[in-house]
């Protein structure tokens, strides 16, 4: 049998390939987000005669439609069984890539990106439910820490890599997830140990019809509410649509016979806390990421790729405060880092400010005026969205691990579109859209939003973060036994 270190090894290295897989599809479904729009340029340069309107649809048709399946499907996921739903949402994500990169017009590479879509907003809560369900109790908050701080180096390296494949051609943005995709699928099934978790029963259909024409209105309306006028018509009716889908699951959820979202899952002190801060959070970053590429392009003149080197710095930031954030959990209050990140990305946004916001640019301007900001706005995001995340998924049941995955997913989508849509908005506020002044305007409510996000975070806890304990476990590989007798008899 070899030594016990020989064994140690052995039971290790399939937990890695997990941890790996679980948190690389989400990453990559992620990092497709903000990849594309380093790409939208080069897209309405081969597809000449398509009108803005209908170009932004690749960018909106994906939001959206993530947005709104993303309980649906993690809902589902509880029912049907978490690696099936997986493995689906991530061959889905594979094939929808390629027929994009194939794309011969505009309508053929929107349905792609809606099919992505699909496939994203399934493997999402999914790939927490099993990083939950499979990982040992005491790897269990790392683990989660880091499928979170995946999603945040995601965001922050898109420009870099979606700079740096344009430069090849705006299809190798979809053609480089084919590979990476038949990888993590082969991987995931021969790593996600079988097992009966399927919650069984039926999925509320009217329900979850609900909650994704909801998030999608939504979406919609803050996603266009600039171009049709916040108070026209078409925007008025997708905010109505959205307040009524809204009153429907709340009737479900207290008064369905399987509701679609349970009830108790909201009375969850620190659940409910989390979703607030993770909106918050998430509109604050993604506005002050967009501000930071507008920024170096549109006024200092960079490249595509000259702003995604610029701008990797801070993200180096997040995974190594991300591992120290979730080692903090075991003494802290989960609170206390979720809230410390707010604080430090709104410290960094406005050292920013002061430092380049009169600025014309140059390269010092970049060392001394971004560098140092970003830097620690990175620090802040490697504490806030891990801690907010680890500690929303702990406080609930395994088995209702990807219906409340979907929930908070869906709040930091939802604050995405909000953010970017208010950074559009101010932006455009001004008589030059690049103007210096329509910059600081935008930081300001940036570090704004970015402080206001510390106070629901600090009520995510009064104590350290609860750890669900978990359900029959997977396979013996990836749990520990509950008592000294036990691990004994191994």
């Amino acid at each position: 049998m070899g030594p016990p270190s020989q064994r140690v090894g052995q039971r290790q290295r399939p937990l890695l390939l997990l941890i790996a897989v679980l948190c690389g599809a989400p990453f990559m479904a992620a990092l497709d987000v903000f990849v594309v729009n380093l790409a939208f340029p080069a897209i309405g340069r081969d597809f000449a005669g398509s009108s803005l309107s209908d170009l932004s649809w690749v960018l909106n048709g994906y939001s959206i439609v993530y947005a709104a399946l993303l309980i649906p499907l993690g809902r589902w996921a509880d029912a049907v069984g978490a690696k099936r739903m997986f493995l689906l949402g991530l061959t889905l994500f594979t094939l929808a890539s390629v027929v994009a990169a194939a794309a011969v017009g505009l309508p053929m590479l929107i349905a792609a990106r809606v099919a992505q879509a699909v496939g994203a907003a399934a493997l999402t809560p999914a790939s927490l439910e099993l990083l939950v369900r499979t990982a040992p109790a005491s790897r269990r908050a790392l683990s989660v820490g880091l499928w979170a701080a995946s999603s945040a180096i995601a965001s922050a390296l898109g420009p870099v890599i979606g700079g740096l494949l344009v430069e090849l051609s705006w299809r190798w943005v979809f053609l480089i997830n084919a590979p990476i995709g038949v990888v993590l699928v082969i991987v995931a099934a021969r790593t996600i140990p079988a097992g009966g978790h399927a919650a069984g029963g039926r999925v509320n259909l009217l329900a979850a019809l609900l909650a994704a024409v909801g998030a999608g209105s939504l979406s919609l309306a803050l996603v266009e509410g600039g171009s049709w006028g916040w108070g026209s018509a078409p925007t008025i009716v997708c905010l109505l649509v959205s307040v009524a889908a809204v009153a429907g699951l709340t009737w479900d959820s207290r008064r369905g016979a399987a509701p679609l979202i349970p009830a108790t899952l909201m009375r969850v002190r620190t659940f409910a806390w989390a979703n607030a801060a993770m909106a918050l959070f998430s509109a604050s970053f993604a506005a002050g990421l967009l501000a930071l590429v507008f920024w170096l392009q549109d006024v200092w003149g960079y490249t595509a790729v000259e702003a995604g080197l610029a701008i990797a710095p801070g993200p180096l930031m997040v995974p190594l405060f991300a591992v120290g954030g979730q080692r903090l959990l075991g003494r802290v209050p989960a609170a206390y880092p979720a809230a410390a990140g707010g604080l430090l990305w709104a410290a960094g946004t406005l050292m920013i400010l002061v430092s380049v916001g009169s600025t014309s640019g140059s390269t010092s301007g970049y060392a001394t005026g971004v560098l140092p900001g970003w830097l620690v706005a990175g620090v802040g995001v490697g504490l806030a969205l891990p801690a907010i995340l680890a500690s929303s998924t702990a406080a609930l049941s395994p088995h209702h691990a990807s219906t409340g995955s979907g929930v908070i997913n869906m709040s930091r989508q939802i604050g995405t579109v909000v953010g970017v849509s208010a950074f559009v908005a101010i932006l455009g506020s001004g008589a030059d859209a690049a103007s210096p002044e329509a910059f600081r305007t935008a930081w300001w409510v940036v570090a704004a939003v970015g402080l206001l996000s510390a106070v629901p975070a600090l009520g995510i806890s009064t104590s350290r973060a609860p750890v669900p304990a978990p359900a029959q476990p997977l396979s013996n590989t990836h749990q520990e036994s509950s008592t000294p007798q036990e691990r004994t008899s191994r």
